[in-house]
């Protein structure tokens, strides 16, 4: 079982390979080129390096949003082309969402965040929890993705009255903001643990494809948040 992840939504072009047992590879640029310049020879190369033909991978998971409109158009075209072709599924997993995975099982909330520019970030806040009987942690949802000034997420965040984790491009531009309301709460992490990685979303995606989990998908659409 291989599943492939791609992540197009932010600045960063990625692609990555997971198996059950885990990844089996990633490559990752952040070098400012458009992703229709990058996706296609990247996955090529990703393919190669590994000795998987694309036969091998068993669904696609596709970063879905919020982020950047043309990145998301690009990313989800780019999956769709992928599997209509050689009838394999694919899973639309937010792009907030899988930047969690990189703190997976980690105790206390996680706000990730993405700078949506105009004084907002796009926000959602997240908890790993592991069920009873359970094997392996799952996250929770707390607050979903959604568009909102600085100072208004910080007052959300404040009323949980525990330590969250903030992480992505919206932690480090809003810091002194963060600082300010939510002093010893807060723990923002390195700008380098917010990246948006196609690992992340591989990895959520075999979790959500091992569960059975299906999409239709010709309903799977990117998650467009617009700003006030």
């Amino acid at each position: 079982m291989l599943i492939l992840g791609i992540e197009s939504a932010t600045p960063v072009a990625s692609v990555a390979l997971a198996d059950e047992r885990g990844l089996v590879g990633e490559i990752t640029l952040n070098i400012g080129l458009t992703h229709s310049e990058q996706l296609l020879p990247m996955l090529d190369d990703l393919l190669q390096q590994t000795r998987h033909p694309l036969s091998d991978v068993a669904c696609i998971g596709i970063s879905s949003g919020p982020g950047s409109f043309t990145g998301l158009r690009i990313g989800m075209a780019t999956a769709k082309g992928l599997a209509q072709s050689r009838h394999m599924p694919v899973l639309a997993i937010p792009t907030l969402e899988a930047m969690a995975w990189q703190q997976s099982g980690m105790d206390g909330l996680i706000s990730t965040m993405q700078n949506a520019r105009r004084n907002q970030i796009y926000g959602a806040l997240y908890r790993w929890k592991t069920p009873e009987g359970a094997l392996f942690p799952v996250l929770e949802e707390l607050l979903p993705a959604q568009a909102a000034a600085p100072e208004d997420w910080a007052l959300r965040l404040r009323e949980y009255e525990e330590p969250v984790a903030l992480m992505g491009d919206g932690a480090m531009v809003y810091a002194p903001i963060w600082r300010e309301k939510l002093g010893s709460q807060a723990r923002i992490l390195p700008s380098y643990l917010g990246l948006a990685r196609g690992s992340f979303v591989a990895l959520a995606a075999r979790q959500r494809y091992m569960a059975g989990e299906k999409q239709d998908f010709y309903q799977i659409k990117p998650l467009y948040i617009r700003g006030i």
